[in-house]
């Protein structure tokens, strides 16, 4: 029988940018031995690796780059980062050293933006901008940057969200930005997004609401695809609709000069990934260059709010194989010592497909199996991989060595979708999480952002206030040292 590692070399093309295996058969995730990483802190675990974020960043920001030079595009571009998608203190940080700009989704991220400018991560120039339907809170947040001096712009959900600012916003002048509701895909539920002004309704409420205030500046307009940037006919439908719509806008409003494109670019989720981003951002300039001259209008200023590509490619999850049960004549099962469900829950909830390859035993023969998580629900497995609709591992003999096995790319919205630290199915805990940084001669540090989560912790949501067991809690949590790095051999 052949060996898993032959068995990836005659499916895919091994071994890539980010994955590759070193002499004693153990994966390398962007050249960092995981092996290592499972024997100082063990699995389940959680693992960020920093440096993957400042290279999306980067990418992107090339990627407009020439597509502004090829077509000699008059506007600027700007990144900003989506912190819905991952809104870890470490995350921001490494947003923030690219000198990006930031996107907020509810009133409890203003908090944190006031905490990164305290800190000096970002200044009162930075762009805030604003997005989701708003509560009164987020929009009193919002007012209170605007009064403050901050470069916020609050965009627009809906008609009446305009009248908060209007009583509450001292300041001299307030950018604000529109969302424009767009059609769904075709197979969706429903036909229109439930977020964002129809289009009928926009130029009604800039020339009723807008303009007669002077105060109020329309600077920018915010167009929003659920499945983000695909070189698919309803994509490419739906942004010429936008630029067409802004067009109109900007012969009636002087001062818009700026589109914001929601939706990002998509992330690999399969060592099969196949999607040329520079052709992609090339169409996108192109077309909007195209529509604003064919109308005589001078092209916008684009901005980027860019969630799960800036922060998806960064994390992993690591698990290790604890038991295997024949269930039928065919049906093998690998248990994990995790939970599908409450650890990566877009698996579970959407069918989301990752890069999943074993850790080690890479010279192993290999077999076909099913994963299965610990809590008692049925649906808590997972069974094929993107690029096959089977899921192979290597053999094992349970008395003899261990398997570890990772799911990569996981580092968007698992957290929050899964609820960090709070109660999960079946009381399962949030698994201990490591962070990775790569230093300038190339040494690989580590640290522990977090243990796994202790029981106590979970009692304590729960109303169980029993003083010696949250003790034990706050104990443990005392143990763990934030700060404390570790390095291992430059790879």
């Amino acid at each position: 029988m052949k060996n898993y590692v032959d068995l990836i070399d005659q499916t895919i093309e091994f071994p890539t940018r980010e994955f590759n295996i070193n002499e004693n058969n153990e994966l390398l995730f962007n050249n960092v031995p995981l092996m290592e990483i499972i024997k100082q802190y063990g699995t389940p675990l959680k693992v960020s690796y920093l440096p993957k974020i400042s290279e999306h960043i980067e990418n992107a920001k090339v990627l407009f780059r020439n597509a502004i030079k090829k077509y000699n595009y008059k506007g600027n571009y700007t990144y900003c980062y989506c912190t819905k998608s991952s809104h870890f203190s470490f995350i921001l940080e490494e947003v923030l050293k690219q000198h990006v700009h930031l996107e907020t989704s509810s009133a409890f991220d203003i908090p944190i933006i006031r905490d990164m400018y305290n800190q000096g991560k970002i200044t009162k120039s930075t762009y805030i901008l604003c997005n989701g339907y708003k509560q009164p809170l987020y929009t009193q947040y919002i007012s209170e940057l605007i009064n403050d001096g901050f470069n916020c712009i609050p965009i627009l959900d809906n008609l009446k969200e305009i009248d908060f600012y209007e009583k509450s916003v001292t300041a001299e002048k307030a950018n604000l930005a529109i969302r424009i509701a767009t059609d769904e895909e075709p197979d969706f539920a429903f036909y229109t997004s439930r977020l964002g002004v129809r289009y009928s309704d926009v130029i009604s409420l800039y020339e009723e609401k807008i303009k007669p205030n002077p105060k109020f500046k329309l600077k920018m307009l915010h167009f929003f695809i659920n499945t983000g940037i695909k070189d698919s006919a309803y994509y490419w439908s739906e942004l010429s609709r936008f630029i067409y719509k802004y067009c109109e806008l900007k012969k009636v409003c002087p001062e818009l000069d700026s589109i914001d494109l929601g939706g990002g670019l998509p992330i690999q989720t399969s060592l099969q990934f196949n999607y040329d981003y520079q052709a992609m951002v090339d169409e996108i300039v192109e077309s909007i260059s195209w529509i604003c001259n064919k109308n005589n209008v001078p092209v916008p200023n684009i901005f980027t709010e860019f969630g799960s590509y800036t922060v998806g490619e960064s994390g992993a999850v690591l698990y290790e194989i604890i038991d295997q049960k024949l269930q039928n004549d065919k049906e093998l099962w690998y248990m994990i010592d995790g939970s599908f469900i409450t650890q990566l829950p877009d698996s579970w909830g959407m069918n989301q497909k990752y890069i999943m390859l074993p850790v080690n035993n890479w010279s192993s023969p290999y077999q076909k199996v099913n994963l299965g998580g610990l809590t008692c629900d049925s649906m808590d497995f997972y069974n094929t991989e993107a690029h096959s609709s089977d899921l192979y591992l290597p053999i094992f003999e349970e008395d003899q060595e261990r398997q570890y096995v990772g799911f990569f790319h996981t580092g968007a919205y698992q957290e929050s979708l899964g609820g960090y630290g709070g109660i999960q199915h079946c009381l399962i805990p949030a698994p201990k999480h490591v962070i990775v940084d790569r230093l300038e001669d190339g040494t690989i540090t580590t640290r522990l952002f977090q243990e796994e989560q202790a029981s106590g912790s979970m009692l304590h949501i729960l109303g169980y206030n029993n003083p010696a067991v949250n003790n034990v809690v706050v104990g443990a949590a005392d143990e763990v040292s934030k700060g404390n790095t570790k390095k291992l051999a430059s790879v």
